[in-house]
């Protein structure tokens, strides 16, 4: 055979699968685009020192000015305070930073007081069909897009010291009955304090009492969360549950079980807690 004959090989290796974002999007890519979704965050955390946080959570629909408008201006001084103390603290780290879903409303607020006090702030956006978009007031490196709620909501949680609740609707109310949830189960560690701004809304919108009453949850449950109607209300509520001092710059574990048998819980007490995680935290369950 003449070289003229010769079959030509065409090059139809493709790209690698990594770089191939057909897959990445495909139905197969959906376990990558997931831990996708946990790893990079947790190294910006990693790098950038974060350690934990005071979220802040709240309807998109309360602008500065507008109807409701107070909340906006509650969420903006609270945001401010904590910042301003936080950054005072004697840490390696900034200690306690306010992060939001990072859009507009009370998430734009509670960003915009962090960067009244000059500090940093984080800002954790998913991808909706109405396309809603990171205000302007999030930290540049810590502004994250999401595809996810249930990995949205795992990294609310995974940093998270307190939780402040302001008024809101569907998702404002997923975002405090997941956190409820896991503070009624021992799934946080440490605790978590969870802080309902707007005393009067929150009685009229859930009937936490009643709930108690019909035996729907221990009457002990109710001191999983705090009603609070002012920002000076709200900080010290937080400046006494917070305990810089006494906590580890070490990221919290998430879902720590509250059960293990001999074996695990032996291997677990042997192993630093710094290479058990490559956060410090322990791992998730």
């Amino acid at each position: 055979m003449t070289s003229a004959e010769t079959p030509r090989l065409d090059d139809d290796r493709g790209p690698l699968a990594y770089r191939d974002a057909e897959f990445l999007d495909s139905d197969e890519g959906r376990p990558l685009r997931i831990l996708s979704e946990y790893l990079r965050p947790l190294s910006v955390f990693r790098r950038r020192r974060v350690h934990d946080t005071i979220v802040f959570f709240g309807s998109a629909r309360i602008g500065e000015g507008g109807p409701l408008g107070e909340y906006y201006t509650a969420a903006r001084e609270l945001a401010r305070l904590v910042t301003e103390w936080s950054t005072g603290l004697s840490s390696p780290s900034h200690r306690y930073l306010v992060c939001t879903g990072g859009g507009p409303g009370i998430m734009e607020a509670a960003n915009r007081g962090a960067v009244d006090a000059g500090g940093r702030t984080i800002g954790l956006n998913i991808g909706l069909p109405h396309e809603q978009r990171p205000n302007p007031y999030i930290t540049a490196g810590l502004s994250f897009e999401f595809r996810y709620f249930f990995m949205r909501k795992l990294w609310f949680a995974y940093l998270a010291r307190a939780v402040v609740v302001f008024p809101g609707g569907f998702g404002t109310l997923d975002e405090l009955f997941e956190l409820l949830t896991l503070s009624q189960t021992g799934k946080l560690d440490p605790t978590v304090s969870i802080l309902l701004y707007g005393a009067d809304y929150w009685r009229e919108i859930v009937d936490f009492d009643a709930l108690a009453r019909r035996g729907m949850i221990a009457a002990e449950d109710l001191r999983l969360l705090q009603f609070v109607d002012s920002p000076a209300a709200a900080f010290e509520a937080l400046r006494r549950h917070l305990r810089p001092d006494d906590e580890s710059t070490a990221a919290p574990a998430l879902a720590r079980s509250v059960t293990c048998d001999d074996a695990d819980c032996a291997r677990d007490a042997e192993r630093p807690e710094d290479d058990a995680h490559p956060s410090g935290a322990r791992e998730v369950n």
